[in-house]
């Protein structure tokens, strides 16, 4: 539960230390760990794809960090963000892991439709960048943030766009993504609905990695639970301050009460959601088969889990903003699968499109 996993040293290249709750490693360290990493990925990716030349191209973007990391070591820039050495956030690492993961599964699955995996990266910020303003925007405006509240100029646009530091709203992020797939697919005359069939299990991957970065921020925490699995959050963590303002713990207390992890309850069950789903998307009969799936069943577990957390209240209705929308994505999911199936059409082939035309 760290709000921070690690500080990149700038100044040292091999350190390896733990300070307090804070572990510190040195840019030689993180460079080599995550070139190993990269390695390991494209080696695993290359032998379940067959293509090494594209499993190259698939963990090729990963290579922008390490980069990064070396030319700030070799140029010491005096900036005051990293002079205690780069954060490394727990919540946006996550996010990290979680789109890399969708995306790699979602080129592996676009082949099964007509498409080269490389529209999958194509369209990667079409999807991404309205998703995390959806997300984002929707949290600020719904639940604000002191934060951005009373932040100017340009400290208010770093405010606004803090993710690392969590607030985002899953469904938000679905609506924003959503609009910008399709608004690709249209530019790029590729179906709309078989592409949304391919994105919706990677979607739910997403969800689960991004959940686990809720439980190291402390966000979207649950009610009190005396289960041998309950968990207590240290006073650094979102869920100590927001219970603080409630009254539910006090400046001295050493952690929160026992609490139900609301957070890898969704994480478990958006990664069982995304295997069925993936397991669907093989054997569907019809376009929209996806699709409509995941909006029926995805509004069932959150509803569920919208009853264990307690880190938002409900209105008036007792309902809350996660439920009325799970309510109507359900309705939708119910109501497209009935239109899918009275209008049957299967967008399918035995081979992805030869590499050298999809290049041309």
């Amino acid at each position: 539960m760290r709000t921070h996993l690690l500080r990149i040293v700038l100044d040292q290249a091999w350190r390896f230390a733990a300070e307090g709750n804070e572990f510190y490693l040195g840019v030689g360290w993180f460079v080599t760990f995550w070139l190993l990493a990269t390695l390991l990925c494209w080696l695993w990716i290359g032998r379940h794809s067959g293509n090494w030349l594209e499993a190259a191209l698939s963990v090729s973007f990963w290579l922008f960090v390490p980069a990064a990391a070396m030319t700030l070591y070799w140029l010491q820039p005096q900036w005051e963000l990293l002079q205690d050495g780069i954060p490394i956030f727990g919540y946006g690492f996550m996010m990290f892991v979680g789109f890399s993961v969708a995306a790699w599964r979602a080129s592996v699955r676009v082949t099964t439709i007509g498409q080269h995996p490389d529209i999958i990266w194509d369209m990667l910020m079409w999807a991404l960048i309205p998703g995390l303003i959806g997300a984002r925007a929707y949290y600020l405006v719904r639940h604000g943030s002191p934060e951005f509240a009373t932040a100017t100029g340009l400290q208010k646009l770093f405010a606004a766009i803090a993710l690392w530091d969590g607030g985002i709203v899953f469904y938000g992020s679905v609506l924003g993504g959503a609009v910008g797939i399709v608004t690709f697919c249209r530019l790029q005359r590729i179906p709309i609905v078989p592409m949304l069939d391919v994105m919706a299990p990677s979607l739910l991957v997403g969800e689960a990695f991004g959940r686990i970065g809720c439980f190291l921020y402390g966000c979207c925490y649950g009610g009190a639970c005396s289960l041998p699995w309950a968990v207590r959050f240290p006073p650094d963590s979102l869920t100590f301050k927001k219970m603080l303002e409630k009254g539910q713990v006090t400046p001295d207390d050493p952690a929160t009460p026992f609490l139900h992890p609301t957070q890898l309850y969704s994480s478990l069950a958006a990664f069982l959601l995304a295997w069925i789903l993936s397991r669907a998307f093989q054997r569907r009969k019809f376009d929209g088969f996806v699709l409509a799936l995941f909006a029926i069943l995805y509004p069932v577990n959150r509803w569920l889990l919208e009853l264990l957390r307690t880190d938002i209240d409900p209105y008036q209705s007792g309902l809350k903003d996660a439920q009325i929308f799970s309510l109507l994505l359900m309705l939708a999911g119910i109501a497209g699968m009935y239109y899918f199936s009275r209008h049957p059409r299967l967008t399918q082939t035995a081979a992805a499109p030869d590499n050298s035309a999809r290049r041309r």
